[in-house]
């Protein structure tokens, strides 16, 4: 009674009817979670040159900024970020370490 209860249980956990829709549903938690990871990085990055911007570092606001390009594009590339999110970020920062020195 046990054993039926926690294969029940189980199945519950996954949604859907169908075996695609149940393996669809496993995907979309594996990509989310890889998605979810991509985007801390990012937002991680971006906050080292914001500080760097902020104390008017420029040559460590310029090493983060080639950082935060590199990940922010490979993010973008995954889709873990939209396209063009990522050139608009990159785009404002630069315009702000331009604009320090």
């Amino acid at each position: 009674m046990a054993e039926e209860k926690a294969a029940a249980e189980k199945k519950k956990m996954i949604k859907g009817r169908h075996k695609s829709a149940q393996k669809r549903a496993r995907q979309s938690v594996r990509r989310a979670a890889r998605n979810t990871s991509w985007k801390s990085q990012v937002k991680t990055i971006e906050k080292k040159v914001m500080v760097a911007i902020q104390k008017k570092d420029i040559a460590s606001a310029k090493d983060a900024l080639v950082t935060f390009m590199s990940t922010v594009d490979r993010a973008a590339q995954k889709g873990a970020v939209h396209v063009k999110r990522a050139a608009r970020r990159i785009s404002r920062l630069s315009a702000q370490i331009s604009s320090l020195g």
